[in-house]
This record gives C-alpha cells, sequence and structure tokens, in this order.
C-alpha cells in the first residue's frame, strides 16, 4: 500500500516571536530582524478565503465627501500648528520622534494642558515615568487643566478601556515602545509589539474621530526605531532636534498627509518649559558694536523659513605637523573644501599650516551649500586678522572653480535680513527684488568675494567695486 504524501498542513512551520517572519525549516537566528533564538515552531495556518461582507458606508462620487470633517483643530502652540499644517485634524494620528532628552515629553504635555477644553478632553498616558513624575513636570511648566487625564499604563487593552472611560479628543502617548498587547509574543518595542499597538491606535482614532500624538524612539543613527512600517501607516512624522547643550529645538516635518513637508518650528527648552520662537534669529547672533575677525553672517533656510545665522573662525599657528580641523554646526567636508578653494583659487597659502576653528552660535547647524560664502569668507578674515563690514551678510554657493553659484530662496533671505537691520549683502548674480534701501553686491567667484575684506579694521561697508542692485 502507497505511504500517504504529507501535505503542506501536517508540515511544521517557524516563526520569529519579534518580527513575525515565517520558515519552512527551524533557524536560530532570525535574518529578518537578526535577533536570536526567537523562531519558534507552530502550526502551518490553514489556507482561508474572505467572504464578501456587508458595506459599512456606501461609495460616495468625490465631490460629494463632506471636507469639513478634516478640519484642522489648533493645539494652543503656534510653532507646532505651523509644522502641522494649521492644528490637529480629527482622526489623525502623528508620531513625534527624537533623541531621549530633547524634550519631546515636556512639549507634548504643554500641548495636551492647551488643548484641553470643556468640548475637547485630553487623555495623556504614560508607560515611561508614573502618574506623580508627570504631575511634578506639570507643575513646573504650568500644564494643568482640569480637562485633562493623565494615566500611567503599559498594556494595550488597558489603554483602549481609558479611551472608552474618557472619550477624549487627543489622545497622547509616551511612548509607542513601551506599550504591548497581552495577545502578541514579544518583548514591548518588538516589531510585532509595535506594529499591533500602532494599528489598534489608528483603528480607534478613525472610529472616535480622536487626534492622537504618539512618541517615539529612534536609534543611535538617529532613524525611528521599530518597522518602517509605523511610519507609513501614521498621517504626520515629526522629527525632534536640537542638541541638548543649546536652548534651541526644532521640530521638522518629514511626511505629512494635511500640510506642507518642508515647515520647521523652532521652540526655546528652559527651566519653566518649552516655548516657541516667532523669531529665533537672535539666538543664532552676537551682537557686538564693532566687527570682529573671523566672523560672517549668513541667512539659511530652515524649511521655508529664513534664519540669520553667525559664522566664526579661528586660525592660530600649529604646533604639530598636522594642523587640527574642527568644527562645531557646520560640515567638515564643506569646511575642508573651502579651505582649498581659497588656498587655491584666493591664493591664501596661510592656512595650510595652521589649527583651524570653525563654529557656529546658538547651536544652529548649516549644512546647505548656501553657507559656503560666508563660511569662505570667515575663514579668509580670520587667517588675515581682518574684520569684515558692520551689518554684512554673505550668501551662496561657492565650487571647486571657485565660482560662487546662484542658490534658491535669495530674495526671502535678504528680506529677512534687512528686516533685521542688516544693509549690506553679497550675492550671486541676478538676485532679483531687493529690498529697499540694501545695498547688495553680486559677485561672481571668489576673488570678487575677497575684495569686500578692507584694508583698514575700521571699514563700515564694502567697496564699490563690481555691479550693484
Amino acid at each position: 500500500m502507497a505511504a500517504r504524501t504529507k501535505t503542506s498542513k501536517d508540515r511544521p512551520s517557524y516563526r520569529c516571536t519579534e518580527c513575525g517572519w515565517t520558515t519552512a525549516k527551524w533557524l536560530g537566528r532570525c535574518p529578518e530582524c537578526q535577533a536570536w533564538g526567537t523562531v519558534e515552531e507552530y502550526g502551518a495556518p490553514a489556507v482561508r478565503t474572505t467572504a464578501v461582507g456587508r458595506v459599512t458606508n456606501a461609495a460616495l462620487p468625490i465631490g460629494q465627501v463632506d471636507g469639513r470633517q478634516a478640519t484642522a483643530r489648533t493645539t494652543g502652540v503656534d510653532e507646532l500648528d505651523r509644522v502641522l499644517g494649521g492644528g490637529l485634524v480629527p482622526g489623525a494620528v502623528v508620531l513625534l520622534a527624537g533623541e531621549p532628552g530633547v524634550g519631546k515629553s515636556t512639549l507634548l504635555l504643554d500641548v495636551a494642558a492647551k488643548a484641553a477644553s470643556d468640548e475637547h478632553r485630553t487623555l495623556y498616558v504614560t508607560g515611561e515615568e508614573s502618574a506623580s513624575q508627570v504631575r511634578l513636570r506639570a507643575d513646573r511648566i504650568g500644564a494643568l487643566d482640569d480637562h485633562l487625564y493623565l494615566a500611567a499604563e503599559t498594556d494595550l487593552s488597558a489603554v483602549l478601556g481609558h479611551l472608552d472611560a474618557v472619550k477624549p479628543s487627543l489622545l497622547v502617548l509616551d511612548s509607542v515602545q513601551t506599550v504591548a498587547s497581552p495577545e502578541i509574543d514579544g518583548a514591548p518595542g518588538g516589531m510585532a509589539q509595535v506594529r499591533e499597538v500602532a494599528g489598534a491606535l489608528i483603528r480607534a482614532s478613525k472610529e472616535r474621530g480622536m487626534s492622537t500624538l504618539l512618541v517615539g524612539h529612534v536609534t543611535k543613527d538617529g532613524a525611528i526605531a521599530g518597522p518602517r512600517l509605523l511610519e507609513h501607516l501614521v498621517d504626520v512624522v515629526l522629527h525632534f532636534e536640537g542638541d541638548r547643550h543649546a536652548r534651541l529645538r526644532l521640530v521638522r516635518g518629514v511626511k505629512n498627509r494635511y500640510g506642507a513637508t518642508d515647515e520647521v518650528g523652532c521652540f526655546e527648552l528652559h527651566d519653566e518649559g518649552i516655548t516657541g520662537l516667532a523669531d529665533p534669529s537672535g539666538l543664532f547672533l552676537t551682537r557686538r558694536d564693532e566687527p570682529v575677525p573671523g566672523t560672517c553672517l549668513t541667512v539659511t533656510l530652515e524649511g521655508r523659513r529664513p534664519l540669520v545665522a553667525e559664522v566664526q573662525a579661528l586660525t592660530v599657528d600649529s604646533q604639530i605637523p598636522s594642523p587640527r580641523r574642527t568644527t562645531s554646526g557646520l560640515e567638515t567636508s564643506r569646511v575642508s573644501m573651502m579651505l582649498a578653494v581659497l588656498e587655491q583659487r584666493g591664493r591664501i597659502s596661510a592656512l595650510g599650516k595652521r589649527d583651524i576653528y570653525s563654529a557656529t552660535v546658538g547651536g544652529v547647524k548649516l549644512s546647505e551649500p548656501a553657507a559656503d560664502l560666508a563660511v569662505a569668507l570667515a575663514l579668509a578674515s580670520a587667517a588675515s586678522d581682518t574684520p569684515l563690514p558692520k551689518n554684512l551678510v554673505a550668501i551662496g554657493e561657492v565650487g571647486l572653480a571657485g565660482e560662487v553659484r546662484r542658490v534658491t530662496g535669495v530674495q526671502r533671505r535678504l528680506a529677512e535680513a534687512h528686516r533685521l537691520g542688516f544693509t549690506h549683502a553679497l550675492v550671486p548674480s541676478d538676485p532679483g527684488r531687493v529690498p529697499p534701501g540694501m545695498k547688495v553686491t553680486e559677485v561672481a567667484d571668489m576673488g570678487d568675494a575677497l575684495r569686500v575684506l578692507p584694508r583698514g579694521r575700521r571699514a563700515e561697508a564694502p567697496p564699490a567695486d563690481g555691479p550693484r542692485r
């Protein structure tokens, strides 16, 4: 009698308890999430087909869909509303990620208190701290409101129970990696747990018309921890950035289904909490009565917002065979490029044998090429120990051939510089409309730009060389 063929239903299968990856044989390490000892045997699932179900909401022509249901409601924090595109949309799920200690919990607790009202309750669920710890922070930053409810939970079913009891219009969960579902195998923060928790909260938000703010952890590389699926599921992804030794914090939109993704919100973190900065340029400038060698101002664009920033450079005689090159707030590769251009195209040979230090003021990070001209002029000014003219800003990208290239948003940059009282600017050719009363010098290459360095130490304006607009 012929032996019965073993069907696929009888064969054992193996599944990773962390990420859900399946295989036909056992492995000690999961190839998908690289976790050890998480592959376990389980019965092969039977093949199932989905039957046609009852339609809950009939399909409508797109012109008949009520768009008023997606009207944004303000959070009470203007800078956050700017990044969100006007506020929080009912049913929207927002993921806010950032490094530990950057101020995520402080910002969201402030938002939760300001968004609470008689018509709109707010529920703040913490999985990382106790309720008393959050209360102490609320006392410190003044985030107390009778319509703000606080719960300390790490169980998904308990969080959903709080939603039924409180019926909030806004849910803040700090953080999504600390909450776990008892029905899913794996530790909190694992791929399977994060996927289940996020999916359950997204479904609850859409069904209730409740806005949800999720706090997300980041890896050591700065990427959001957990599966990439989390970023695809949510409606808005925000990154909270900032140097912990500086006061400035930036909220940058990475994904936004309800607004632009190139907006940036500026905040100042202090002992009493966190406040929005409608005009943050003052944090990046040093006020002086007289110009100092080695300093140059530029206007950078953070998203669509122009910010005036100061670049500083210092050159000293080196005591070692290989001179130091130290940067802070600037990309080391672009500073090295500017040194090479100054030495080859600008004929400044003293830089190669000196220690060079370059930095920005206020903790701002300048990574766009539009700051190249300001970096080059600050280095040249430090090398010659000659200050640049007062009230001067430099805008432009510098190429390896020494040419000064055009950059985007020159008119917006010049308007911001003029608003803050700067009267002179070095820009690439054809800058467009210039603010009234502002003198603009167009430069084609580094040779033209270096002519702005005055021979005297008290010069107050750029020379008359070169075309003006």
